[in-house]
């Protein structure tokens, strides 16, 4: 039984207060939004710009044609693993475009710069060639998409709840960031021929699509943990050797092949990188299950009270029996009849994630955190009233 700190729900005809900013803060939010995109965009044509200076134009296009087709899908597999809170669009949307837009753009200048140094210093294109396969790129762009990371785990703590928050930034950034990369390597395949580009585009599209993911979510599992954990130490040191491993599983997966050519490209392929990506999902499927028992121990006042009945409450706690309400709303009440189902779904995981978030002394004021649970449960009920009609 959990300390419900809000136990009184709003009654029928309550008007629960709308949580927003004000219009200045709005005004101000918008113009920084803009600048920054603008910002990012700029970054992204300069990266595009030298990859076709070096690959030429038709040989671009391309490229991003190659890197562009598989994007939908991998980003739709990654989405579909929050199942329980899905995030705000409009940050998963900035994730992605950190990675292929500000990340890119960070890690081609670093690691070039790093190149040329050691190259100047040794004397040895091999050598730094080498360098900056296993050892700036690990660091310089895991370091890069990481920024971002860090940026959503102490800015907007209310959208960063655990480790599958962590997992889905974390993918989302480094599949934008693969796919700019990608147009460079299939650029560079074209102007070596149909069979090169092929054969890179199995291997980078089809073989490893999920290289770049896998390593970045070490970093976003760190974060995770250190969320979901009360320890000062877990929350110091799990961000920072998720970040670590972030780097040796990138700098192992490039020097495989700098180092040991196609044998040992495959080779760690086997060894490793299958390994780690079922380890993943393990990771995945546990914390799908600790966020199954959050929804059950934090709604479990609303269907105490009665709020909810037997059948909602197991519903809302279970991500099969949310798929089956949310295909027998529509079979009933098509497209809007869903539409409610789902936003039921989530609004229960809002405020389940929102009283978890509370009983961990994440918030703000208390003010705004009793503020915003009179709110989900408003539009809880609201929803309710329209699902139990049909």
């Amino acid at each position: 039984m959990i300390n419900n700190q809000f136990p009184n729900a709003p009654q029928p005809g309550y008007a629960a207060p709308v949580l927003g900013p004000s219009g200045h803060t709005n005004v101000i939010k918008i113009a920084l939004g803009i600048a920054a995109a603008l910002i990012a965009s700029l970054l992204g044509l300069i990266v595009l710009l030298l990859i076709g200076i070096e690959t030429g134009p038709v040989a671009l296009l391309i490229g991003m044609v190659c890197a562009t087709i598989p994007v939908p899908i991998y980003v739709t597999l990654v989405l579909w693993i929050d199942r329980y809170e899905s995030e705000p669009l409009w940050l998963l949307v900035s994730a992605f475009s950190w990675g292929a837009l500000v990340a890119v753009f960070i890690a081609f200048v670093i690691n070039t710069a790093g190149v040329i140094g050691v190259a100047v210093v040794t004397h040895n294109a091999a050598a730094a060639e080498t360098s900056g396969a296993v050892i700036f790129a690990p660091i310089v762009e895991e370091s890069a998409k990481a920024l971002f990371l860090f940026i959503i785990f102490f800015w907007k703590k209310d959208e960063f709840d655990g480790v599958i928050d962590g997992i889905v930034y974390a993918a989302l950034v480094a599949l934008g960031f693969a796919m700019t990369e990608n147009i460079q390597y299939y650029g560079k395949a074209v102007l070596n021929g149909g069979a090169v580009l092929t054969i890179t585009f199995f291997i980078r599209g089809f073989m490893a699509p999920f290289s770049h993911p896998l390593f970045t979510s070490m970093t976003g599992i760190g974060l995770g943990l250190a969320r979901q954990s009360q320890n000062v130490a877990v929350k110091v040191i799990t961000p920072l050797v998720g970040l670590l491993m972030a780097m040796a599983m990138h700098a192992i997966w490039n020097g495989s092949g700098a180092v040991g050519g196609i044998l040992g490209f495959l080779l760690t392929y086997v060894v490793f990188m299958v390994p780690a990506f079922l380890i993943i999902l393990v990771v995945i499927i546990f914390s799908l299950r600790r966020e199954g028992r959050l929804m059950r121990e934090f709604l479990l006042p609303d269907f105490q009270r009665g709020v909810l009945s037997q059948q909602e409450y197991e519903q809302l706690c279970s991500i099969a029996r949310r798929m089956g309400a949310s295909y027998n709303a529509f079979s009933r009440g098509g497209m809007a009849h869903w539409r409610a189902s789902r936003q039921f779904n989530q609004i229960g995981s809002e405020l389940a994630f929102h009283r978890s978030r509370v009983a961990r002394g994440i918030l703000r004021s208390e003010q705004e955190a009793r503020a915003r649970e009179e709110a989900y449960l408003q539009i809880l009920q609201e929803l309710l009233k329209r699902l139990r009609a049909t």
